[in-house]
């Protein structure tokens, strides 16, 4: 009996031993099977082309006087900025598009009447591929601009009884249109090479560009440099007598100009920190067809400061100067040729949306 007590527990611990090994060699097989399968592969990003930016600013200003020795007017200025671009890039092609509108108004105590300070629509968009040597590209090259509405230059209203307060009426009476919509507005397009040395400056030259310049107001078509059409005997008479009594003559200039030519357009975009950033474009160009020395200028540069998270000092400056544009004033109204100069600092609210990567 005791050898029987003594047995059974023997044969319980041996039975255990062989349980855990095989639990052991179960586990080991397990986890082979599992170390051989097949991993699962995380899937690859799909990759992104298009990148894409939205910068949105507005501004406002505000003169208040009362009992102000110096003398000066009330005054309300609200300008706004938006800036879109949308860029592709794949394999050695590109494709850059931008567009900018500038646009803004001034109310003052003076003149009863909303005066437009800021107007200004550019569009261009740039194509370009690999050449075999770094860094250069060929290139197609789109430019519009123009503005959004009439532009008037408001002189002080004469002939009025005396004592009497010029109304708004008077003064719009007064005013002299400057520019509209498609008045005027310059579409080019360019074929040539395009240099990209950094990431911050380009170099487009292209050698052959044609474009349209078009006055669809039959008021500022001589200002803008447009050309008498074609006229019949009858309507050279009606011409000829339209000049000689100062009367308006818009309606016998074309309303389209064609020119061909060579333009250079030079971009340069410093980020200096997170806070500062300078852009800055100069465009040359060569009307092969008239004038050919004498160049179109176009500069413009842009300073933003960012203040705080949302809001931003702006420093602007456009520069034009085109020999087919008239300038008139109370001393030349006949119009004379001369450097034109837009400048503007200010402080306001600024946004940005960029597309994630």
């Amino acid at each position: 009996m005791k050898k029987i007590l003594l047995i059974i527990p023997l044969f319980a611990a041996a039975l255990g031993a062989y349980a855990q090994d095989d639990a052991q060699k179960a586990a080991a097989e397990a986890a082979a099977a599992i170390a051989e399968a097949p991993q699962a592969q995380a899937p690859e990003p799909k990759p992104v082309y298009w990148t894409k930016s939205l910068l949105t600013n507005i501004n406002f200003a505000q003169t208040q006087l009362r009992d102000w020795a110096a003398g000066g007017n009330n005054n309300v200025t609200l300008t706004s900025y938006i800036d879109a671009n949308a860029n592709y890039a794949k394999g050695k092609m590109l494709w850059n598009n931008r567009l900018q509108i500038d646009y803004g108004f001034l109310y003052s105590s003076d003149k009863p009447i909303i005066q437009k300070v800021k107007d200004r629509v550019y569009f261009e968009s740039k194509w370009g591929y690999e050449t075999p040597i770094k860094h250069l590209n060929y290139s197609a090259n789109f430019d519009f601009k123009t503005q959004i509405n009439e532009n008037y230059d408001y002189k002080a209203p004469t002939g009025l009884p005396e004592g009497a307060t010029a109304t708004t009426k008077d003064w719009r009476d007064a005013r002299s249109l400057k520019s509209g919509f498609l008045s005027p507005a310059y579409s080019s397009l360019g074929i040539g090479l395009l240099w990209t040395p950094k990431p911050w400056v380009s170099v487009n030259v292209s050698p052959l560009t044609g474009g349209f310049v078009i006055v669809r107001n039959e008021d500022l078509r001589k200002a803008y440099g447009m050309e008498l059409r074609k006229l019949s005997d009858v309507e050279q008479a009606a011409y000829d007598q339209a000049v000689a009594d100062k009367e308006p003559v818009g309606q016998y200039f074309r309303t389209s100009r064609f020119e061909l030519g060579a333009q250079v357009k030079t971009d340069f975009n410093f980020t200096i920190n997170d806070k500062l950033k300078y852009t800055t474009q100069l465009v040359l160009f060569s009307n092969y067809l008239k004038n050919p020395q004498n160049l179109r200028v176009n500069w413009d540069n842009k300073v933003f400061w960012k203040l705080a998270k949302f809001f931003t000092l702006t420093f602007t400056t456009n520069m034009i100067y085109d020999d087919t544009v008239l300038i008139t004033n109370d001393k030349h109204p006949e119009g004379f040729r001369t450097v034109q100069l837009k400048e503007f600092v200010e402080v306001g609210f600024s946004y940005t949306l960029t597309s994630k990567k």
